[in-house]
C-alpha cells in the first residue's frame, strides 16, 4: 500500500467540498496523473456535496487508499440513505425503483440548486462504482452499461459510495463528459441509456404492463436521445411495448427512442408497437451507441 487516509468531518453550513478534496483526499494522491486525478476530484466533490446537501447527516467519512495498482475512494454517510431518499420524493412503491432512476441521470431532490449529473457521471468516470444504503447494494463497472443489484438480509443506515479507479487508466473525463452530450444541445447533458431490466422488481418478473413501461419512461423526456438497453430482457408484452414505441414517442417526438441488445422476440413487439403508429416512429436498432 502507498499511501491511506481517512477522516469523519462535522457537516455544517461551512463545510465545502472543495476543501474536502484538497484537504483531506489530494494529499494521498500525490503523483497520479492528472487526467486521473481530475476523474477522482470529481467523483470525490460530487458525492461529498450530495453527503452535505441531502444526506441529513451529522457528519461524512473519507476514506482514500492509494496503491500501485488502484485507487479506492470510499464516502460514507449516517443520513436518511440515498434510495429511500429517492422513494420518497419521487413517490416510487419500492426503494429498488429509486436505481432505475438514478441510473438515468438528471435526478435531484434539490432542483433549484443541482442537475442531478454528478452520480450520472462519477459512475461512468470510474473503473467500478457502488452505492450500499438500507437493503441495497448496487454497483456498476465503466463500459459494462448494466448495474448489478443486491438486497441484503441486514441494512445499513446512511449511504456508503466506493469509487476505484486504476492509476494507469487512460480515459478522462472529456471523453465521458462527450459521450453523453448532443450537439444540437450545445454539448450539454442530452443522450442517456437505461438498463430496462432495472425496471423488474424481482428475477421472475415480466414486463408486460403500461405501468412497468412508464416507471422505464419517467423523465426521459428531458433527454433528446434515450438507449434502451434491453439486455437481460427475453420478452415484453404488448402493452409494454406499445406505452414506449407509441404513446411516448407520439407525446415526445423530440426524444429520440434507441432499442439495442434487443431478442428477436422483443424486436417484434416493437415493431407491432411502431407500425400502429401513423405518423412515424423511432428506429429500432441492436447495436450499441
Amino acid at each position: 500500500m502507498l499511501r491511506r487516509e481517512s477522516a469523519w468531518l462535522t457537516i455544517t453550513p461551512q463545510l465545502e467540498e472543495d476543501a474536502v478534496w484538497r484537504e483531506k483526499v489530494a494529499p494521498a494522491l500525490i503523483g497520479v496523473p492528472e487526467h486521473v486525478l481530475d476523474i477522482c476530484r470529481y467523483g470525490v466533490t460530487e458525492i461529498v456535496n450530495n453527503a452535505i446537501d441531502h444526506s441529513e447527516s451529522a457528519k461524512v467519512g473519507i476514506e482514500v487508499e492509494y496503491q500501485a495498482s488502484r485507487i479506492s475512494v470510499r464516502i460514507i454517510d449516517q443520513g436518511i440513505g440515498i434510495f429511500r431518499k429517492i422513494k420518497e420524493y419521487c413517490g416510487l412503491d419500492d426503494e429498488r425503483l429509486a436505481i432505475l432512476e438514478l441510473s438515468k441521470g438528471k435526478l435531484t431532490t434539490d432542483p433549484s440548486r443541482h442537475t442531478g449529473e454528478g452520480i450520472f457521471f462519477t459512475s461512468r468516470m470510474f473503473d467500478h462504482f457502488s452505492i450500499l444504503s438500507g437493503h441495497l447494494n448496487v454497483g456498476c463497472r465503466r463500459g459494462g452499461g448494466d448495474w448489478l443489484m443486491e438486497d441484503r438480509d441486514h441494512p445499513v443506515d446512511g449511504t456508503s459510495v466506493d469509487m476505484e479507479i486504476g492509476p494507469l487508466s487512460t480515459h478522462t473525463t472529456k471523453e465521458i463528459f462527450d459521450r453523453y452530450a448532443t450537439s444540437q444541445d450545445d454539448y450539454a447533458f442530452g443522450r442517456t441509456r437505461v438498463l430496462v431490466a432495472l425496471a423488474k422488481l424481482s428475477h421472475g418478473e415480466k414486463l408486460v404492463s403500461r405501468s412497468q413501461a412508464k416507471r422505464v419512461m419517467a423523465r426521459l423526456e428531458r433527454f433528446k436521445e434515450v438507449v434502451l438497453d434491453f439486455e437481460g430482457i427475453e420478452e415484453i408484452g404488448p402493452a409494454f411495448a406499445d406505452e414506449i414505441f407509441r404513446v411516448f414517442w407520439s407525446d415526445h417526438p423530440e426524444t429520440h427512442i434507441r432499442p439495442i441488445n434487443t431478442t428477436d422476440e422483443v424486436l417484434r413487439m416493437i415493431r407491432r408497437a411502431e407500425t400502429a403508429t401513423h405518423t412515424g416512429s423511432p428506429s429500432a436498432g441492436t447495436s450499441h451507441p
